[in-house]
């Protein structure tokens, strides 16, 4: 699988680092690796990366605040890597933007599983502009409008608004959206796509519903008539 970006690992680990660039370069990915966190940062801003592994204890600038600061001008694709068991420290990185998490010590092969999931979802062919209810997506600039208002948006809340809204009127469930976003089926605790869904909901809904929940089930685009 050969990758015309480059990954960008941030990680203070450096026997670990080794250790998966090793690995993923013989998957076929190239990869950048630094492991200070303010350095980390001034070149996710001035590079150009196919996807960010991120850690969250790194010197000089941690992760947290690394990709608050990202988001501020960059949507490209995030995969925290947490302690395990905080689940706070995941739910954190969901809020700021983060695509994916996945928890210390894991298995290089689920790393690259993950990997390849968020770039299949991010490096698809765009569909035809859309336009539901007063929103507007254009999926070959990845801009939204909402009654005109432009909309920011991470590469993951986008992708699955796309999901949603071309599903517009039928409920999607929370199984599918995960198969969509990270081919991988939800567990009861993993709670990644309602924390986007939540963010899409701030965003979007100034005035009216666009997005119904139903309980049990999955998510739903309102069209004007619902």
């Amino acid at each position: 699988m050969n990758e015309v970006s480059p990954l960008f690992i941030i990680d203070d680990d450096r026997e670990l680092c080794a250790l998966l660039v090793e690995f993923l370069e013989r998957e076929g990915f190239s990869v950048v690796v630094e492991h200070d966190g303010a350095r980390g940062l001034d070149l996710a801003l001035n590079g150009h990366f196919a996807l960010i592994v991120l850690d969250l204890m790194l010197p000089s600038l941690d992760g947290f605040a690394l990709l608050k600061r990202l988001r501020d001008k960059s949507r490209v694709p995030v995969l925290m890597l947490t302690a395990r068991g905080e689940d706070i420290d995941r739910i954190i990185g969901l809020e700021l933007g983060a695509d994916d998490y996945l928890a210390k010590p894991f298995n290089p092969r689920e790393l690259l599983a993950r990997i390849r999931a968020i770039l299949r979802r991010v490096q698809a062919p765009p569909k035809g502009r859309l336009e539901i209810n007063g929103v507007t997506i254009d999926p070959g600039t990845r801009d939204v409008t909402c009654d005109r208002r432009p909309v920011e948006m991470t590469t993951l809340e986008f992708d699955i608004l796309e999901v949603l809204m071309r599903a517009a009127g039928r409920v999607v469930s929370r199984d599918a959206l995960m198969e969509s976003m990270y081919n991988r089926k939800a567990t009861p605790f993993d709670r990644s796509i309602d924390m986007h869904v939540s963010h899409l909901r701030k965003k979007l809904e100034l005035d009216r519903t666009l997005i119904k929940t139903v309980r049990g089930v999955g998510y739903q685009f309102c069209r004007p008539e619902d």
